[in-house]
């Protein structure tokens, strides 16, 4: 691997510093699912996946050679996610429609390329293997969580926590419980300016108890058996 290279990477990544946030003004509605642009463009192309490898070795070095993120919820696994997904977070982040100052330098298309690389690296990252061992919550609610699931969130994010592809909605199964409580309260907060607006207004009358609850069940809902990598698996694509 070019360890060499990914050090330079993150050295002038580090360099470039954060993006300006937002105007406080904006609301959540402002970014969901704007389109246009590069997320636009991205959806037409026929993707490289041995471009959307090498793009990637950007990504592995916060997300993991597996794309399996870590347990404490610093970097969400990526793995395995709808390429449409990662094709708006990412035109989002570079458009500034979603505030993430720890991932920008690394996005910008001078370090990863253009609208071709997007789905490129959006391809490759849909087909790897899902974590088989994410971080969960205690365990302690998970009845009250299983129900709260079902009465708001299988509408949009299944009953596995499959998502769907063709309306953006994002995998959440397998997800490391403490990424999801960070995204959570900053969905419920407005920090996440490019999240479902209807997402934002269902989600603030939950307690914090039941924000716990449903998100240690969501932590524990499983991908089909087909699409989980074995326990200690290690991308081979990067055994160079």
């Amino acid at each position: 691997m070019r360890t060499k290279a990914l050090t330079a990477i993150l050295a002038a990544g580090l360099a470039f510093g954060a993006p300006a946030l937002a105007d406080e003004t904006h609301t959540p509605a402002d970014g969901w699912n704007k389109g246009g642009e590069e997320q636009d463009e991205a959806l037409t192309l026929t993707p490289n996946l041995e471009n959307g490898l090498y793009v990637y070795e950007v990504c592995s070095a916060c997300h993991g050679l597996n794309g399996w993120g870590l347990t404490d919820g610093t970097f969400p696994q990526i793995a395995g996610q709808h390429a449409k997904v990662t094709i708006k977070q990412l035109a989002d982040i570079r458009a500034l429609n979603r505030d993430n100052p720890t991932m920008y330098p690394f996005a910008k298309p001078r370090e990863i390329g253009g609208s071709q690389s997007i789905a490129d690296v959006a391809a490759y990252i849909a087909k790897l293997p899902m974590n088989p061992e994410p971080g969960v919550g205690d365990g302690t609610d998970l009845e009250l969580g299983a129900q709260l699931y079902a009465d708001n969130c299988v509408k949009c994010h299944g009953d596995t926590g499959e998502g769907a592809d063709e309306k953006f909605y994002p995998k959440i199964q397998g997800q490391h419980y403490n990424y999801l409580v960070r995204q959570y309260n900053w969905i419920k907060e407005g920090k996440r300016r490019n999240a479902n607006p209807e997402m934002v207004e269902q989600i603030q009358r939950f307690t914090d108890k039941d924000t716990k609850a449903v998100l240690d069940y969501v932590s524990r809902l499983k991908p089909p058996a087909d699409k989980i990598g074995e326990p200690g698996w290690v991308n081979p694509d990067f055994d160079w």
